[in-house]
């Protein structure tokens, strides 16, 4: 009893809590609901339902996966992962979306074989009740299930929860090919098989595809970007901030880059207060380390504001230049800095890159033009 109490013991709106919570409600219900349909399957003869039995086995399955995937995850880092061991989750997710998969295509074999080999099938209204009652508690525990994982940020938790869903719609299908062979006597439940592992097989590729991406790496959380960038906009000392980059090793674990301009007549001692302030308000209030590169800009000069203007016209010009940004006149050393952010669209940097040269060159001549051209992480 006691270990079950620690096994509960995280508290609900912790993520810990969330993902521990849920996954247990699911396999105690995915169990329950598996060894029902199995044993109904077999007595009524029916591949439809056993099949939705086995896919259910599967769930209960997932959710230990989940289980194993977030407690390994929570692994303290080390001298080989010093990030942590967060993209675990991952994995743990790539391998749910395997058990889906695999349920489909042998489901899929299975009931195609059926199609050339019928066996007789025997149905009850009691048997086609139970999976009704069990299509609902699944497609309430899918709808739960989705919402907590969303909230604890979990792919795990949201593929088993999908595919719960995807079950009481595969129930549906069962339910109409039982009544149809009960009222008809036509016997549609290898076809009903075929469906249903369709389904699985769907929800395993789009599982997998979801999971795959986060492994290969996606865009930085474009919310917690925004909340990032308002935090450092705030700032006083800071004039504009560009070139977000957020690197997820799991779903608690961030880190990050940014380049902000500040005014070119701050000192070192200045800039320090400025900038490691600001860091720890966004490790201590958003979880992320975050490293900051910097602009020296001068906004006041004449020059420089011709030149902002001059960029600005170029710009206009181009509906792929989506803002600039890191404008700087080196006078010294004959060279002008501009930094361009472009949407994925263009493909054509280099014609971006040879006519804003062209164009700069007619209006500075005594200038070598130092482009970047960026796209958006976040």
């Amino acid at each position: 009893m006691e270990n079950i109490k620690k096994i509960f013991k995280p508290s609900l709106d912790s993520r810990e809590g969330i993902i521990t919570r849920t996954s247990f409600l699911g396999i105690i219900a995915n169990v329950f609901i598996a060894a029902a349909k199995i044993v109904i399957g077999l007595l009524v003869s029916s591949i439809a339902i056993v099949t939705e039995g086995a896919n259910n086995a599967t769930d209960a399955l997932s959710s230990i996966m989940t289980l194993i995937g977030a407690k390994l995850a929570r692994k303290h880092p080390d001298e080989k992962h010093p990030f942590g061991y967060g993209r675990i989750e991952y994995l743990s997710g790539l391998i749910i979306s395997g058990f889906i998969l695999f349920t489909g295509i042998e489901m899929m074999i299975s009931s195609v074989k059926l199609i050339f080999n019928p066996e007789p099938m025997s149905v009850s209204y009691i048997s086609i009740a139970i999976i009704g009652v069990t299509a609902v508690i699944k497609f309430c525990l899918g709808l739960y299930t989705v919402k907590m994982g969303h909230k604890a940020d979990s792919v795990s938790l949201v593929a088993v929860g999908t595919e719960c869903r995807n079950d009481s719609f595969a129930s549906v299908i069962t339910i109409a090919a039982s009544l149809v062979f009960l009222i008809f006597g036509l016997s549609l439940d290898a076809y009903a098989g075929v469906l249903i592992s369709l389904l699985i097989i769907k929800a395993g590729f789009d599982s997998l595809k979801e999971t795959l991406g986060d492994i290969l790496g996606r865009p930085g959380d474009h919310d917690l970007a925004v909340k990032i960038y308002k935090e450092i906009m705030k700032t006083d000392g800071i004039l504009s901030a560009a070139d977000m980059m957020l690197h997820n090793y799991g779903p608690e674990a961030w880190s990050g880059s940014v380049n902000v301009e500040i005014d070119h007549k701050k000192t070192v001692g200045e800039l320090y207060q400025v900038i490691h302030s600001l860091q720890l308000r966004i490790m201590h209030e958003y979880k992320v380390t975050m490293v900051f590169g910097i602009y020296a800009v001068d906004n006041d000069g004449e020059k420089i504001k011709e030149l902002r203007t001059n960029v600005r016209d170029f710009i206009r010009q181009n509906e792929h230049i989506k803002s600039f940004h890191a404008v700087y006149i080196d006078s010294a050393d004959g060279r002008i800095y501009v930094d361009f952010i472009v949407d994925y669209a263009l493909s054509d940097w280099d014609g971006v890159r040879a006519q804003f040269e062209a164009y700069m060159k007619e209006l500075y001549p005594d200038y070598r033009i130092e482009l970047t051209i960026e796209t958006e992480f976040v």
